[in-house]
């Protein structure tokens, strides 16, 4: 047999897999099972999170496959988004071919991994054939009244001049230039998420096989709150101040309003003021900080009086109104009732103006200084003056939701089109479906600064109006990149069908997925988003389930010196040098073995060549049970047979239970090193049996196949076997063989180890104290010695406690 030479294997077994379409899926009687990474953005080079990520999914999907599942294990490409159209202004060429090249090379890449994708599934976002759905989806969300467009505040980046999510805002700045992020109105397309709260919220509880911290995460983003609205009616104006509390219970205790910046009442409270030009400039100033800064519990308080009153409502006490820093408008009304007294922001903001501060709650929960109310205990106070505010018109029982609309308009090119016209006379009017894809043109002009790219482009902007015939403009923002990856899942399933985004009994067949896998800084945008489509699309008649994922494996970030790769750092590995040295089985041995998959793994060189060791050793112990005579010493099983029958069901019980669910591999690979210490032990004894090593090497072989499925194709051809090693069934363990006849007793005095016996397995607690006792090294350490306790603990310890 030759050496391991992992360079021709994993070529000879890549270019069969892909001749032969070894992984692509059909339908058929077995049960069904899911296996989905988050696909990649096409930046050209896989890294050492590509590689970890897909190697927890390919485990399992060939995991599955053994164990008689029908396993879909897609892979396509999330190919819109800035960092084409940056390329594009940069170097001058079309952000397709950017993005083609990329995907090709990545590919590639992936490939050479070995991974067991149905390539005959891949789909690009970016491609006509995909976004015509994706106009398809947004034009039934459109008729149902989920899309909608509003002017309104939004955060926008003036380098990448497009408007961001409040989720793409980090630390203030724009997450893909790292620019600070500033305020501006303009006319957006929102989705409406916020219909959906209540049950996205409710559904997280249904989520079991979600992590605890992915799921608390989103329950904050939604951000539920119980309380009231009431209205306070301001000094000298027409209108009233509407705020929303959690805690109407304090409401004798308000002693300030205060409104957002950006609240609608603003400009006309002030306007020919005094303070007109202070909150100009207030404003302003909030323009150039993030929500995030703005709503910090670290960050100082600001404000500004705009010289008018509100009244309270159930005590007629006249307050003072400001603006400040720390209440946003797109959350809950904008206005907020403040009480010092029992409100650690409030407090903070009325010691520094000098604002009253006045107790409404005792140290006992007891409502005090509040009319007729006081003496109640705070919950039964909130109630009563919540039914009192609906007795006087000005106020009612509510629920809030920190959740906002979804703003998706972005002013970009690469980008999937909104398939809308603005008509003079029709106003907005939706595409017809037959006129979809509405195509990205070519003919633009890519700048870098202005609006658009789109804009640029006369035979896109100008078209007919489809209701009236007349004179009609196309919208020139095109989706954020999440509406693409909310539903990509749903076209792997059918991603051929010319005449729908995807056949409802084909996704009713396949979904929900069963095991996702991918970071968990995904877990407040496109998971979130994913739950929030596939609600939508089931209200629109497309779908008849509730939720796309089932189970949610978030894996941890590849560190190396104790930071994450970065070019900046100058602590990046790269996956393709790591293969060309030691194989891709290697590679994968190493990602698997070296952390459990939901912790952070720190890389090590040296950890990769014992990878790479472990492999050569399989390599050997399989080419010196090759080349055994086929005779065994005895017929009779012995003890040592016995051991090593044990060992090899041990192992296939153990790695079975790791990777089913658990997703141990790390364990799992531990439990598959140790039998082969076993069997090299095993081999080397004068009465071993070739027979029960060769049917032990096909459980290994069979059980290191998710793991390095080169290297075990490879052993699996080369021992005679016919088809794939991956099309095979998973070994299964004998209950029996897991039965010892003799365990082996540590001995303890005194808590100290002092001796270890074999005894018969099953054997009483007074025969352990007896044998223990019995041991001739025992009886020498307590000799003379009182022996005051012994603590048996059956089949694996006795303590003897002496004085």
């Amino acid at each position: 047999m030759s050496t391991y030479n992992f360079s021709s294997i994993e070529k000879k077994w890549q270019k069969i897999w892909d001749e032969t379409e070894a992984f692509k899926t059909v339908e058929n009687e077995k049960p069904k099972y899911y296996v989905l990474e988050m696909f990649p953005y096409p930046s050209g080079k896989i890294h050492m999170g590509h590689v970890r990520n897909y190697s927890i999914g390919d485990v399992v999907a060939r995991f599955l496959k053994m164990n008689g599942y029908n396993v879909l294990h897609p892979m396509g490409w999330d190919a819109f988004g800035l960092p084409a159209e940056n390329a594009a202004i940069k170097h001058g060429f079309h952000p397709y071919k950017w993005t083609m090249e990329n995907m090709d090379e990545m590919r590639t890449q992936l490939k050479l991994l070995g991974l067991s994708y149905d390539w005959d599934r891949e789909i690009g976002t970016c491609h006509p054939d995909y976004y015509k759905w994706t106009q398809h989806i947004f034009l039934k969300f459109f008729e149902k009244g989920l899309a909608y467009k509003k002017k309104y505040p939004v955060n926008w980046c003036p380098s990448c001049e497009t408007v961001l999510a409040n989720e793409q805002v980090v630390g203030g700045e724009c997450e893909r230039c790292s620019s600070v992020v500033v305020k501006r109105d303009l006319e957006q397309w929102y989705l409406k998420i916020t219909d959906y709260a209540e049950e996205l919220l409710a559904d997280l509880d249904k989520l079991d096989g979600w992590p605890d911290k992915v799921k608390t995460m989103q329950k904050n983003w939604i951000g539920k709150s119980i309380g009231a609205e009431a209205d306070f009616p301001i000094e000298g104006f027409d209108k009233s101040m509407k705020i929303f509390t959690t805690r109407p219970d304090t409401i004798y205790g308000v002693t300030c309003m205060v409104l957002a910046p950006e609240h609608e009442y603003v400009d006309q409270l002030v306007a020919g003021t005094k303070y007109e030009e202070p909150v100009k400039e207030f404003k302003l100033k909030m323009q150039l900080m993030s929500e995030i800064e703005r709503t910090s519990n670290e960050a100082e308080k600001e404000g500004v009086f705009i010289g008018r009153y509100a009244i309270n409502p159930v005590n007629g006490a006249k307050v003072p109104i400001y603006i400040a820093n720390y209440v946003l408008a797109d959350y809950g009304t904008g206005a907020i009732m403040v009480v010092p007294a029992h409100d650690e922001r409030d407090r903070e903001f009325a010691t520094k103006y000098g604002i009253d501060i006045i107790d409404v709650i005792d140290e006992d929960g007891k409502t005090i200084n509040s009319a007729e109310f006081s003496g109640l205990d705070y919950k039964e106070a909130g109630e009563r003056i919540t039914a009192r505010l609906e007795e006087m018109g000005i106020g009612n029982k509510t629920v809030n939701f920190r959740l906002r609309d979804w703003l998706i308009s972005r002013q970009r090119y690469w980008g999937c089109p909104i398939p809308v016209v603005y008509c003079d006379k029709c106003g907005i009017v939706p595409v017809t479906e037959a006129s979809l894809p509405v195509m990205l043109p070519t003919d633009v002009v890519f700048s870098g600064k202005g609006e658009s790219p789109l804009t640029t482009s006369e035979e896109f902007m100008y078209t007919e109006c489809p209701c009236c015939g007349g004179k009609a403009k196309r919208e020139t923002d095109t989706m954020d990149t999440f509406i693409d990856s909310s539903w990509y899942f749903l076209r792997f399933i059918d991603p051929k069908n010319e005449n729908l985004p995807f056949d409802k009994q084909l996704v009713q067949n396949w979904m929900p997925v069963d095991q996702y896998i991918g970071g968990v800084e995904h877990a407040i945008l496109h998971l979130l988003y994913s739950r929030f489509f596939v609600k939508a699309l089931r209200d629109c008649g497309m779908l008849g389930f509730d939720e796309p994922f089932k189970n949610l494996l978030t894996q941890g970030m590849v560190l190396k010196d104790g930071s994450k790769m970065s070019k900046s750092k100058g602590n990046v590995v790269s996956p393709i040098e790591i293969i060309e040295k030691y194989g891709a089985d290697t590679a994968r041995l190493f990602i698997l073995f070296a952390a459990p998959p939901e912790r952070d793994l720190e890389w090590s060189d040296q950890a990769v060549e014992g990878c790479y060791r472990f492999i050569n050793r399989v390599w050997r112990l399989a080419s010196d049970i090759f080349e055994m005579d086929g005779a065994a010493a005895s017929s009779e099983f012995t003890k040592e047979d016995k051991q090593m029958s044990y060992a090899l069901n041990a192992a296939i019980k153990k790695v079975t239970d790791d990777v089913s669910g658990r997703f141990n591999f790390n364990t799992a690979i531990s439990a598959l090193m140790e039998l082969i210490n076993e069997m090299y032990k095993y081999k080397d004894l004068p009465g071993r049996k070739p027979e029960l090593l060769k049917s032990s090497l096909d459980s290994l072989v069979l059980m290191i196949a998710p793991f390095i499925p080169h290297a075990a194709e490879e052993l699996w051809e080369m021992s005679g076997k016919q088809g794939s090693v991956h099309e095979q069934a998973w070994p299964s363990y004998d209950e029996n063989a897991l039965i010892k006849d003799e365990v082996e007793v540590v001995i303890q005095i005194n808590g100290k180890v002092r001796g270890k016996m074999s005894i018969p397995s099953g054997v009483s607690k007074e025969e352990m104290e007896k044998l223990a006792l019995d041991d001739g090294r025992i009886k020498e350490l307590v000799d003379g010695k009182s022996i005051a306790k012994l603590i048996v603990v059956p089949g694996k310890l006795v303590n003897i406690v002496v004085k």
